[in-house]
């Protein structure tokens, strides 16, 4: 199933693979909002996936849990958390509840097709609630890899039936070398009892360089060794986890340095919302951030609260902004965050990041000095 813009690579390293061994490829419609229904259309044995695009078929399927009443909620729930629990003590996803996948989970997978096998998410971390909970529903492999145009794609993907490696995205591919780096200015060491810097790759499958760009090319490529720019932790069964962006670190006022990629992978778990952006600058010294709610909680919440009006007049009301601030304050002292680590200040933008403002790239990552031009008056008023 090839959704992904064909000049991106790792929709077109999968679909020359495709071509090589003589398999098919379906194309979708173009319209992110059919795209479920595409894959239901198509029966894709194979898709290859964003985060952004596996979080709404979670959403999706939340949704149709909660409406679908106490008896069939409560039965879909026990059977997840049986299945989850062989999975975690180690028999493989075919294995560990048979039953259940026929009862119960060969709807979910009947909703993607009923074919699909392995699903395959790059371009961006996806959240560790929403891999666990796929690899456990679909009756189907769900991996993570990581790599980059300059790498030819895919350098580290994890193992299928290995829920230890959920959040990371496996050890190496068998042809090509990879280390860390340590970064001191963040206090990233790579020789630490746990392993932390930059992620730097060597291989046949490296780029040659930068068109015309010599400049690029040498800082990038030092004795042969790719500095990706990406900061990875090695983890005890030898994959790797990525944690944050060497270019999205930010210094606030007062000395601290703050990951926000990482922050917003945190936030990122709250079912209050869709997506959101942190924001922050040396000039100040807390967080703010622009927030896409989920429409559904947010309708749900304003109505067992006696508030009225549609989506876009709640995203304005002061009293739905304290809840989705709320919500984030309570994932921010669950995963131990640091004080200011917190969001002080949200703009609840009804109008999801897309594409059209330029505020999203084709695979859905952020475009950071776009959404800051984009919302920028929006800015300084939350940080006054």
């Amino acid at each position: 199933m090839s959704y992904l813009p064909l000049a991106h690579i790792f929709d077109r390293v999968v679909e020359e693979l495709f071509m090589f061994h003589g398999a098919s490829i379906g194309f979708w419609r173009g319209d992110v909002k059919l795209l479920v229904e595409d894959i239901g259309t198509l029966k894709p044995t194979i898709l290859c996936a964003v985060p952004r695009v596996l979080d709404r078929i979670f959403s999706g399927l939340q949704a149709k849990i909660s409406a679908g009443g106490f008896i069939k909620s409560t039965m879909f729930n026990l059977a997840y958390k049986f299945k989850q629990f062989r999975m975690m003590r180690g028999a493989k996803h075919n294995e560990a509840a048979a039953i259940c996948d026929k009862v119960v989970f060969s709807k979910v997978k009947e909703g993607l097709g009923g074919n699909v096998r392995v699903i395959l998410s790059g371009a961006a971390p996806l959240a560790t609630h929403v891999e666990e909970y796929l690899r456990v529903v679909t009756c189907a492999h769900v991996l993570q890899g990581y790599g980059l145009t300059e790498t030819c794609a895919g350098s580290f993907v994890s193992l299928p039936n290995q829920m230890s490696m959920i959040g990371t995205v496996g050890p190496p591919v068998p042809n090509i070398d990879a280390r860390l780096e340590s970064v001191p200015d963040m206090n990233y060491d790579a020789l630490a009892s746990t392993p932390r810097g930059e992620i730097c790759i060597k291989g046949e499958t490296l780029f040659s360089g930068y068109y015309r760009r010599e400049d690029l090319t040498e800082e990038v490529l030092v004795d042969g060794w790719f500095h990706t720019g990406d900061i990875g932790e090695w983890q005890p069964d030898g994959s790797m986890k990525i944690i944050d962006r060497k270019k999205n670190i930010f210094k606030l006022s007062q000395g601290e340095y703050v990951a926000v990629e990482n922050l917003e992978n945190i936030y990122g778990v709250v079912s209050a919302i869709d997506s959101i952006w942190v924001y922050g600058n040396s000039f100040e010294s807390f967080l703010v951030a622009v927030v896409n709610p989920n429409k559904e909680a947010l309708e749900s919440w304003a109505e067992g609260n006696g508030i009225s009006g549609d989506f876009e007049a709640l995203c304005e009301n002061p009293k739905a902004k304290e809840y989705i601030l709320g919500e984030l304050s309570k994932t921010g002292k669950e995963k131990k965050l640091k004080g200011f680590e917190f969001i002080r200040a949200v703009h609840l933008d009804p109008v999801p990041f897309d594409m059209e403002r330029d505020l999203i790239t084709p695979t859905y990552k952020r475009k950071r000095p776009q959404l800051l031009k984009y919302y920028q008056v929006l800015f300084i008023q939350l940080l006054l």
